[in-house]
């Protein structure tokens, strides 16, 4: 196996220390990396190894959080969809979700107002305004079962989670941090200017690093870590709900992305999914042990197939589902139902006595940038930053910077697409998937396996179909991957479009 991205020495001394490399950690990284800040970055798995690949996939201000009165989580939310569309082009995009309309669930006038504050909550300039739809002459329609007639549309964005943190992590790295993966922090000992932390990789070898600052970014462990590693107490309690979600082949006629209300009042999603599938998801379910060990039961499974075929024209069944997933989503205890716990987040900062510790506590995909600003803002005055500037907001993360290559586009999908035919004229010999994959996983970053290649013999070996070597050594150099499954299910899905044969030579290539 090629070495991993690691630096040769590890830094003894540091400005902050960020524990957790899921969305908010290599989120944080980047932007104090950005502002010159000594960073080392520490996760005990793979970056995005639970909760942040475990996700909707969805870039959005939150409809049905306007139920439950949180107008300034949705409108931060829906603040950020544009912002993120425009820094990260590759690997978010638009999405126009359709809401069959059960008057038995919440009458038209609620939609229509709901609907209304989200289209005005907060500027847009990139995505359309709602709509109500007649499904009977409307395409979206032809998925759904003929007793739902009516329906409204709305505009939020679609994001590959995993690739998302793993492009954080990577500017960070990229501005000059430190990124350890598979290294936990196994102790932290608080002295009167600055932390003193145990770090041990999965090898067994210990590092000993001084840090001003802690960033505990931990997630669903937050709690454990405050209490066992740091021997704090924390000032709150989390409450881990676990969401799970099926991968059922692409159900006849299933063009459109649906936002469906389920008996219970929840809300269900049923998305297109890598071409050839559609993902349903996700319950909301109290999580009890090891969040790492998250996995959908069967009561989940049938839940999610009888709520989802309420609506289908093609009913979805247990046996029908050929990949499952979850994760913990680590909520606030508010003492509300899970599926109206805040998803807003928290940040508690800790300075009485000795060095200080900033904890994050809950969050989402979507607001991940601006608690980022918010952590930097909170730790400048122990770093002197002076004033906090919003540098994130307009720089493009790795391979999303299509504009210096193929020249200004009127909107970022349209850079998107020019990007791809980019890719396909300059190097006719790539098969179209693999190039509209690399296109939307790794933007320009793909150049750098690319550049001066005349075929596909200098892509290096063809391990499984569409997965070159060339691509794998990426991976492993720049992108901390470390086996098969970091690769298969988290930096692509190719897991989903690869037999066990293929899967395994992947596996094997990782033991060479």
């Amino acid at each position: 196996m090629l070495p991993s991205m690691a630096p040769a020495t590890l830094p003894a001394d540091v400005d902050v220390l960020i524990v957790g490399g899921g969305i908010n950690g290599c989120g944080i990284a980047r932007d104090l990396a950005g502002r010159g800040v000594r960073v080392l970055l520490c996760e005990q798995h793979d970056l995005a190894a639970h909760t942040s690949s475990a996700s909707t996939k969805l870039i959005h201000g939150g409809l049905r959080y306007l139920e439950y009165g949180e107008l300034g989580l949705v409108r931060k939310a829906l603040a950020e969809r544009e912002v993120l569309l425009r820094i990260a082009p590759h690997v978010i995009e638009p999405l126009r979700l359709v809401m069959p309309h059960d008057a038995g669930m919440r009458p038209m006038w609620m939609i229509r107002l709901g609907l209304w504050l989200y289209d005005h909550l907060a500027r847009r300039e990139l995505l359309p305004a709602s709509q109500a739809l007649d499904l009977q002459l409307h395409p979206a329609g032809a998925a759904l079962q003929p007793q739902w007639r009516q329906a409204f549309a709305y505009s939020d964005g679609w994001v590959d989670d995993a690739r998302l943190v793993v492009l954080n992590a990577l500017d960070a790295a990229q501005r000059g941090a430190t990124v350890l993966t598979h290294t936990r922090c196994e102790q932290l000992q608080r002295l009167p200017q600055h932390w003193r932390a145990r770090l041990r990789g999965t090898d067994g070898r210990l590092h000993e690093v001084r840090a001003r600052v802690v960033v505990n970014a931990a997630g669903p462990w937050a709690e454990a870590f405050l209490q066992g590693q740091a021997g704090l107490r924390p000032g709150c309690h989390l409450r881990l709900v676990r969401g799970s979600h099926i991968v059922v082949p692409r159900l006849p006629q299933h063009e459109t992305a649906y936002l469906l209300q389920a008996t219970d009042r929840r809300v269900l999603f049923a998305i297109p999914y890598e071409e050839r599938y559609t993902l349903i998801g996700t319950t909301d379910v109290e999580h009890h042990g090891d969040p790492g060990q998250a996995i959908a039961d069967t009561q989940e499974i049938a839940y999610l197939c009888r709520e989802a075929s309420r609506y289908l024209r093609h009913p979805v069944h247990p046996d029908d589902v050929v990949w499952h997933y979850s994760g913990v989503r680590p909520l606030l205890d508010d003492g509300a139902d899970a599926s109206a716990v805040t998803r807003d987040y928290r940040l508690e900062w800790d300075v009485e006595p000795g060095a200080p510790l900033l904890t994050v506590w809950g969050g989402k995909l979507t607001t991940y940038r601006t608690l980022a600003l918010e952590a930097a803002q909170r730790l400048a005055p122990h770093l002197g930053l002076g004033k906090v500037a919003d540098w994130t907001r307009r720089v493009a993360l790795p391979g999303g910077d299509f504009d210096d290559l193929i020249g200004p586009s009127a909107t970022p999908m349209q850079a998107r697409q020019r990007f791809t035919e980019h890719l396909q004229q300059r190097y006719p010999w790539l098969p179209t998937a693999v190039a509209k994959r690399w296109a939307r996983s790794y933007g320009t970053l793909a150049l750098k396996w690319l550049r001066d290649t005349q075929g596909p013999a200098d892509l290096g070996r063809e391990v499984a179909p569409g997965l070159f070597e060339a691509e794998l050594r990426h991976l492993v150099r720049q992108e901390w991957a470390r086996s098969a499954d970091d690769v298969l299910w988290r930096r692509s899905k190719l897991g989903l479009h690869l037999d066990a044969t293929a899967r395994a030579r992947v596996a094997a290539w990782f033991q060479t």
